[in-house]
């Protein structure tokens, strides 16, 4: 079941994304290890559930399964 925005809100100021930018959405970011910066966004709409196709991208974006993510929040 896909989380909602707030909830990848959440996870993204849980686990070490920075938030970069708050405009029409929050823009953030992380530093991986390797020197490789991750990017994702998250919509103001935090009562909405993230639809199906967007959450899959949104997972690779973030990378971490669907499971990690849940275990993680």
């Amino acid at each position: 079941m896909p989380p909602t925005f707030g909830q990848l809100k959440k996870f993204c100021d849980k686990t070490g994304w920075v938030l970069i930018r708050n405009t029409d959405h929050w823009y953030y970011e992380k530093v991986l290890s390797t020197g490789e910066v991750l990017r994702t966004r998250v919509s103001h709409s935090v009562g909405k559930e993230i639809g199906g196709h967007l959450w899959r991208k949104i997972l690779k974006q973030l990378r971490v399964t669907e499971e990690e993510f849940w275990k993680r929040l």
